[in-house]
């Protein structure tokens, strides 16, 4: 049986760029429906759901029991960045996405069996005129990405760049320290470049998974 996947995104986030055959608004749903099928046409079961649903007024245990029922069965999770994913005017604990990836996170005993931490992958999308420049900046003369964690969730921005020695692997460039290797246990990718080979993308991720006791993880909201 192949890999479950849980699909963690803000459902009405409309500053993303549009897709062919899309009438009206693009929102991040609509990739979804399209990562829904890159998934089924390889060794993957889609699991996921929307955000339509307001967190105000739903206790702690009741997001808990929520996510765990949707979470448990799956061991990746695929969280896609978009531009308006995270609502700066509201706190991170009454947001969703904050939640599905702390309970990815997580272990967890349900009916009888425990599930791992699943590996998670950041799939980025390009904004309303294409670009990744609100997340990803490329540096040509140093070989190296710059990525805009501060722009993330604080769960995600703290599981990345979170490998325990990895200011063992560094190098230096114009004044800037570049990380080498696997630094992220959240690795990031583009859209356009994860949809082009999605089993390696994936892969990063569920080796991060393989080697999780070299990462710091965070784990709560």
């Amino acid at each position: 049986m192949g890999k479950a996947i849980f699909v963690s995104y803000k459902y009405s986030d409309s500053k993303v760029f549009l897709l062919p055959g899309i009438f009206g608004i693009t929102t991040a749903r609509d990739y979804v429906d399209e990562l829904a099928d890159l998934l089924e046409q390889g060794d993957y079961l889609y699991k996921g759901e929307d955000d339509g649903e307001s967190m105000g007024t739903l206790q702690d245990s009741t997001i808990a029991s929520k996510l765990g029922d949707k979470i448990f069965r799956s061991s990746v999770t695929i969280v896609l960045i978009s531009k308006g994913m995270r609502n700066e005017y509201v706190q991170d604990k009454d947001q969703w996405i904050p939640w599905e990836i702390s309970y990815s996170l997580k272990e967890q005993s349900r009916d009888g069996g425990n599930s791992k931490t699943n590996a998670v992958l950041a799939v980025v999308l390009p904004d309303e005129f294409g670009s990744y420049t609100y997340y990803i900046t490329e540096n040509p003369s140093c070989d190296s990405i710059t990525y805009h964690t501060n722009t993330l969730f604080e769960i995600l921005r703290l599981n990345m760049f979170n490998h325990k020695k990895k200011e063992d692997n560094i190098r230096h460039c114009n004044g800037a320290k570049i990380y080498e290797g696997s630094p992220s246990y959240i690795p990031s990718v583009k859209w356009e470049n994860f949809k082009n080979n999605i089993d390696y993308f994936i892969g990063l991720a569920v080796t991060a998974r393989q080697n999780i006791n070299e990462y710091e993880l965070i784990k709560t909201v």
